[in-house]
């Protein structure tokens, strides 16, 4: 079947899915393969339960006309999505980077959706499977795309981009993320600035950080926006306060944000950039970031009995850690106790790197405690409380006092410390 076949139908359909738990009537199921699982013995489950045509690539289970034969259903997938996106002429925003990519969307969604009909990322679909799925959520009533691109190894970036098309380019920052899935952080830079390789060949527009030599380096012979700290930026702000929640100034102006951490200056500053670019009114970007919440145990400020708990337990590497421990370290007139949760996908840096986190938490003067296998093969810090599981710190931290204490709760998701919210 020819892609244009495919488009035809998908354009009659009420959408896809990949998932026979949430297939809507007359939607086109994609039969994908993951490594415990095969798409494909799922179609007749599909089409049973409401799915108007099943893509598969096993003829084996071709059982009438609406089985659709393909050589492979995820490449079938990503090219319905790249055909679609060819088909919208709206602006596409893409947005990667090391740390604060869904902040950063979230913030410019709710900015430019003081104007335009915006749609954007959900969640963290941001995969090679997850931008396909999203950009066939689009439509003809939209104004404006944000697409949100994750990675983990080199060349990923460059498949989302080739797939989702973006006119415009942001990334975050690049940090030390994934850093053993991609290999050191020469990789880490070379995979993020794959989103800068694009425009560049696309002749698209960039809005940089300035404060980012990095970026700065890699986005030189690029058409770009500077914003941040920089001799040419068109956004700056100052920090006014960040005990607890982040305020910034701004030409005058006072942003007070639900934000918490200034690492999260940056991320408030492109959506100002990207929301004046397109002629958003200053006072409705105020209004749209100081409206703004975090969601999902991302950066969320819980006051609970007397404690004030920064939940930040979605994701963690090695810069995002030190962001967050500098942060609470600068809060004024509050105890501060943090936990920890160790860091994955580190490769052989992951030993030195919960080393030197544990090391960073002494410096600042902030008690602590960690929790993983990761911090469990550390040598040289054995005046450290390390524990293996949440269950296994539980324990230890009922019998602390932390009344009237701020209490940073950070670390991977895989190690679930968002389970310790119903327990402080």
């Amino acid at each position: 079947m020819s892609i244009e076949e495919l488009y035809t139908l998908y354009l009659d359909s009420s959408g896809v899915s990949t998932d026979t738990r949430n297939i809507k009537e007359g939607s086109i199921f994609f039969a994908l393969k993951g490594e415990r699982f095969n798409g494909n013995t799922f179609a007749a489950s599909a089409l049973e339960s409401g799915a108007a045509y099943v893509v598969i690539d096993e003829a084996e289970y071709q059982t009438d006309e609406r089985c659709l034969l393909v050589d492979n259903v995820l490449y079938a997938l990503q090219d319905l999505a790249s055909h679609h996106r060819n088909a919208l002429d709206i602006p596409f925003i893409g947005i990667t980077g090391s740390n604060g990519k869904t902040s950063t969307k979230e913030l410019i969604r709710d900015v430019l959706s003081r104007k335009y009909l915006v749609h954007a990322t959900r969640g963290n679909l941001n995969n090679h499977i997850g931008v396909p799925l999203t950009l066939l959520e689009i439509d003809r009533s939209h104004e404006i795309a944000i697409i949100e691109m994750g990675a983990n190894h080199v060349g990923e970036i460059a498949l989302l981009s080739s797939i989702s098309q973006p006119d415009i380019g942001l990334i975050t920052n690049i940090g030390k993320a994934h850093i053993g899935e991609f290999g050191g952080f020469e990789n880490i830079i070379k995979g993020k600035t794959e989103l800068f390789d694009h425009l560049r060949m696309t002749e698209g527009l960039a809005f940089v950080d300035g404060r980012s030599e990095i970026l700065m380096e890699h986005s030189d012979e690029l058409e770009r926006i500077i914003y941040g700290e920089h001799p040419e930026s068109y956004v700056n702000t100052t920090i006014a306060s960040s005990d607890l929640f982040l305020t910034l100034q701004w030409e005058g102006r006072r942003i007070e944000s639900h934000l918490v951490g200034q690492y999260n200056q940056s991320n408030i500053e492109a959506a100002i950039a990207i929301g004046r670019y397109f002629q958003v009114e200053d006072e409705s970007i105020i209004e749209a970031i100081s409206s703004y919440m975090p969601e999902n145990n991302r950066s969320q400020l819980i006051e609970k009995d007397g404690k004030q708990i920064i939940m930040d337990a979605y994701n963690a590497n090695p810069s995002s850690m030190a962001a967050a421990l500098d942060n609470l370290a600068n809060m004024k007139g509050k105890r501060k106790f943090a936990i920890l949760g160790h860091m994955l996908e580190l490769g052989e840096d992951s030993p030195m790197e919960h080393y030197k986190l544990i090391e960073l938490a002494r410096i600042k003067g902030i008690d602590a405690i960690f929790i993983g296998d990761e911090f469990q093969n550390v040598e040289g810090q054995e005046e450290a409380r390390i524990f293996t599981d949440v269950k296994d710190a539980l324990t230890a931290l009922q019998k602390i006092d932390l009344e009237d204490t701020v209490i940073l709760v950070k670390g991977s998701r895989g190690i679930r410390l968002e389970q310790l919210e119903d327990m402080l």
